[in-house]
């Protein structure tokens, strides 16, 4: 049941429009500086890397925490009901624009963001997505509380590391196949478009599907 309930959790989780937003945004200004596709491919694959570094080691901090502090062994029900919360919220967003909480980075750390993409260099890929992964956990880490939650209820501290490995693979594959479709210009455009029609949508049965996952956790 571990196996299934992470991989719907970090599929869940891949659906992610703030990283994918920003990984478009400095796609299109590499274009606009007349960058190299395979430059493009290697700054986008830092920006990439970056995001999995941090969000594996938030999970194994958090994992840790939780070990040390011999925390009680029914997180598992509670991130269940924190992703509830957050699916329920995702489609209220959806169809209330103007709802006060909202589940994305916040306005703040747009202008700081810019200035990485402007520098359009490895470094600076590094450092934006390490900045997105911070900025975005709070807002989209849902589904991967609840699976820190699990992990520390049925799985030792080895195997959860395992799991975290292939949890954040499944997280950043979207990410990949968009960097290796968006990087030739005849392609990003589309890509671009896609993102802008389907990313509501895609919104929706995110929450919805998230909403599913807490309940069965609930109930198991």
């Amino acid at each position: 049941m571990l196996l299934p309930t992470i991989t719907v959790a970090a599929i869940v989780d891949s659906i992610n429009p703030c990283a994918i937003s920003v990984l478009l945004l400095t796609i299109g200004f590499l274009f606009s500086l007349n960058k190299s596709r395979k430059n493009i491919l290697g700054i986008g694959l830092a920006y990439i890397i970056s995001i999995y570094v941090i969000y594996i080691t938030i999970g194994l901090g958090i994992l840790q925490a939780l070990t040390f502090f011999g925390f009680p062994r029914f997180l598992g029900k509670f991130g269940a009901i924190f992703i509830i919360f957050a699916g329920v919220i995702n489609i209220i967003n959806h169809y209330f624009p103007k709802f006060p909480i909202k589940l994305a980075m916040p306005e703040t750390s747009h202008s700081q963001l810019a200035k990485f993409i402007e520098k359009a260099s490895i470094p600076s890929a590094i450092i934006l997505g390490l900045l997105v992964g911070l900025y975005e956990f709070p807002c989209t880490g849902g589904p991967y509380l609840t699976i820190l939650g699990l992990l520390h209820d049925k799985a030792t501290y080895f195997q959860g590391f395992l799991y975290l490995i292939y949890y954040n693979l499944i997280f950043i594959l979207p990410l990949v196949i968009i960097l290796w479709l968006g990087s030739r210009q005849d392609l990003f455009e589309k890509v671009s478009a896609w993102r802008k029609d389907k990313m509501a949508k895609l919104g929706i049965i995110d929450g919805l599907i998230m909403i599913a996952l807490g309940v069965i956790i609930l109930l198991v």
